[in-house]
């Protein structure tokens, strides 16, 4: 049976693959072993760059016909790597065979024996899963990201001076704008992703042990923590780990994920306070003809995109918590229980991105209900006793707070007639009652 949407098991690649599909470049098995061979390949021509001794006549005008072999790799090459796999039972060495068949073919049979040269199986994959994490994070992670904070923007600059009853435990408060509530998602937003863009991304590549002891025991005369450094921070563009045991310790993986799972709360919170919002009635929601909000009550315009988003948002986290608390543990030199993990890497970024864009496509909807603003914020005049009180202090009135306490925690509706009358009975000159009859929710919303 084919793999389609309908009976996959995970909703990743079944009724979200077409939001996530270019993920399938980074996280899918056939990306894992391209990114094994492009490792593998770079290596080679890194050992022919020393030269050792065997590989001082290897012609470097073949490199770029050597890179070909992960730059042009197709589904079929990964198909025969499997075919390979299912007698080797190692998923590792497969790619070796495979890399070594293509040498055959080139006629660089003589060579093939330094492939994989003095490796183990996580000098190539502790530098291709950090390598495929890099250029997920750039080429998906990031302008999805950039999408939303892009709206977000564009909302706060067009909602800046819109004033809006706050809430603080969930009852009036001083009013703020609109435009600023946004800007502080904004400014958490952006100081999040300024932090994940100074994690490193980490790579193991020191040998069966992490001590290069295959390389040095074969050639003890080559600074070979100097090459693996080199290969790694400026061949691969990754940060070479050293020392290790025979796996990366994933510490700055473990960072990665942490932030991500940071920048995923923050879009929780953003998602509920929307949420809220619409609950409210301060947005209504652009209607696309034919939608269905309810199969039993054709009123509903519901904001799922919101819901959606937190409940992706929400699996996303559990696993980047997940991976983020096991990864950095492996008993002594290593266990194997990272590598099973971290075939899932995928699915929390698959998540997030799903997310982001259900994030994004519930922002697009909304419809500014400028009515509901001004009409929760004239039915809350009892918030400005917080500046009637504040202009009493200034001028030394007695017992402010108290006098204000008196008249605004009661069950009687506060509105501009009675706030009126309560300045008038006050023992302060006219230019400080015209200054406080002056203030008005809508205009008391700070700087």
């Amino acid at each position: 049976m084919n793999l389609s949407q309908l009976n996959a098991i995970s909703p990743i690649d079944g009724r979200y693959r077409s939001k996530v599909a270019p993920l399938a470049n980074y996280f899918s098995e056939e990306a894992l072993i391209k990114y094994r061979i492009q490792v593998e390949i770079e290596y080679f021509i890194a050992l022919c760059k020393i030269p050792l001794p065997q590989l001082v006549d290897f012609d470097s005008n073949l490199f770029p016909v050597l890179r070909k072999i992960y730059i042009n790799f197709t589904t079929e090459d990964a198909e025969n790597i499997k075919i390979i796999e299912q007698e080797t039972n190692h998923d590792v060495k497969a790619v070796e065979y495979f890399i070594k068949k293509k040498f055959d073919a080139l006629q660089l049979n003589s060579y093939k024996e330094f492939i994989h040269f003095g490796l183990t199986s996580q000098d190539i994959n502790n530098t291709a899963i950090p390598l495929s994490i890099k250029e997920a994070v750039k080429a998906c992670y990031r302008p999805t990201f950039n999408d939303i904070v892009t709206k977000l923007k564009e909302l706060a600059t067009e909602w800046k001076d819109i004033p809006m009853l706050a809430r603080t435990h969930g009852q009036p408060a001083s009013p703020t704008r609109l435009g600023k509530e946004i800007q502080v998602f904004i400014t958490r937003l952006e100081e999040q992703i300024g932090f994940l863009k100074q994690i490193p991304n980490a790579a193991k590549f020191g040998g069966a042990t992490g001590n290069f002891n295959a390389h040095q025991i074969a050639y003890p005369k080559i600074h070979w923590r100097a090459f693996g450094s080199s290969f790694v921070n400026d061949t691969l563009g990754l940060k070479h780990s050293f020392p290790t045991t025979q796996i990366e310790h994933y510490d700055h993986m473990a960072s990665l994920f942490d932030a991500l799972k940071r920048i995923n709360t923050i879009f929780i919170d953003l998602d509920r306070d929307i949420w809220t919002y619409v609950a409210m009635d301060y947005f209504k929601q652009k209607i696309k003809k034919g939608e269905v909000g309810s199969s039993a009550m054709p009123h509903k315009v519901n904001p799922i995109d919101f819901e959606n988003s937190e409940g992706n948002l929400g699996i996303a986290n559990a696993i980047f918590e997940h991976l983020s608390a096991k990864l950095p543990v492996s008993r002594m030199q290593r266990d194997l229980t990272d590598s099973t993990v971290l075939r899932n890497i995928g699915v929390p970024f698959s998540h997030t991105i799903i997310g982001f864009k259900a994030t994004l496509k519930g922002l697009n909807k909304l419809l500014l209900n400028a009515e509901k603003f001004e009409q929760d914020l004239e039915n809350n005049w009892a918030v400005v006793a917080e500046a009637i009180q504040t202009i009493l202090r200034r001028e030394g009135y007695p017992n402010p707070y108290e006098t204000l306490k008196g008249l605004t925690r009661t069950n009687e509706k506060m509105n501009r007639q009675a706030i009126a009358h309560f300045i008038d009975s006050l023992n302060i000159s006219d230019a400080i009652k015209s200054e406080l009859k002056a203030i008005t929710p809508a205009n008391y919303t700070g700087i």
